[in-house]
């Protein structure tokens, strides 16, 4: 049997938790086509040290979207995602996030295209402190699903009553004073007002579109390299909310990490 069809399966707890289900089929698919090592971490410290003990094994990571992205952050630092080649199951709360990189939805057609599918490159930001974006960043952050995963079923339940019995007032959109250059041409500056900002992966080039106070256009632009300065603001990477910074910039990195798809 080859490396290749070795495999590190890391479960992570949050899927257990929420879906022991799919967990299981998943697990029965993969241990039937392969040589399969099973971790069971129960925390960030155990997932990270299950990765870095993964030796000449294909890593495949069980869980929602933060267990992905953890996974690719953690490889990343590792230096091997240039070389290596991740594979995903999605299982959990959020889990949209695998499914626009392509990855099949339901448990038995993700673990078939661990065993059958083709590794893809994909495309990756990277900023200065070398955190990682596979998808897209955006300003102003939000709230989404994804960027509060909850520890488990009854945390989700307790969630929607609160929202049901208090419901949040609706996000009220402000302007930014922002400075976005992309390859060093200017989009916007600190005096104009800017709404909304997106920072997204697209073949090969970071696509930058800036939304300024309406009447005003969108500008959008693509680049290798894009910086946003200005006073205090937070953004939002793939589904984790970061901030407040003063400034970042994202730098494209093409074909920087390998994803197993069908």
């Amino acid at each position: 049997m080859s490396a290749h069809d070795q495999l590190l399966v890391v479960i992570d707890p949050v899927a257990r938790r929420s879906d022991g289900e799919s967990v299981r089929i998943a697990k029965d698919v993969l241990c039937g086509g392969s040589e399969a090592k099973i971790c069971l971490p129960e925390g960030p410290e155990e997932f990270a040290r299950a990765l870095a003990r993964r030796g000449s094994r294909r890593p495949v990571v069980i869980g929602d979207d933060r267990a992905l992205l953890r996974a690719v952050a953690l490889l990343h630092r590792d230096r091997w995602l240039g070389d290596g080649a991740l594979s995903h199951v999605p299982v959990g709360p959020a889990v949209e996030l695998a499914h626009s990189l392509g990855v099949p939805r339901g448990a038995v057609a993700a673990a078939r295209a661990v065993l059958d599918g083709v590794v893809r490159r994909l495309d990756l930001l990277v900023d200065e402190s070398d955190g990682v974006v596979v998808g897209d960043v955006t300003i102003p952050a939000g709230r989404t699903p994804g960027g509060q995963v909850p520890g488990s079923l009854w945390s989700v339940c307790r969630t929607l009553v609160r929202g049901l019995v208090n419901p949040a007032p609706p996000p009220v959109s402000r302007p930014y004073r922002l400075r976005v250059e992309a390859d060093g041409v200017l989009l916007a500056d600190l005096d104009q007002e800017t709404v909304a900002l997106t920072v997204r992966t697209a073949h090969g080039r970071a696509e930058v579109t800036v939304q300024p106070r309406p009447p005003a256009e969108p500008v959008t632009a693509k680049a290798l390299t894009v910086t946003v300065s200005g006073p205090d603001f937070r953004y939002r990477a793939d589904t984790l909310i970061t901030g407040p910074v003063r400034t970042r910039t994202w730098t494209l990195r093409a074909g920087a990490w390998g994803l197993t798809l069908p």
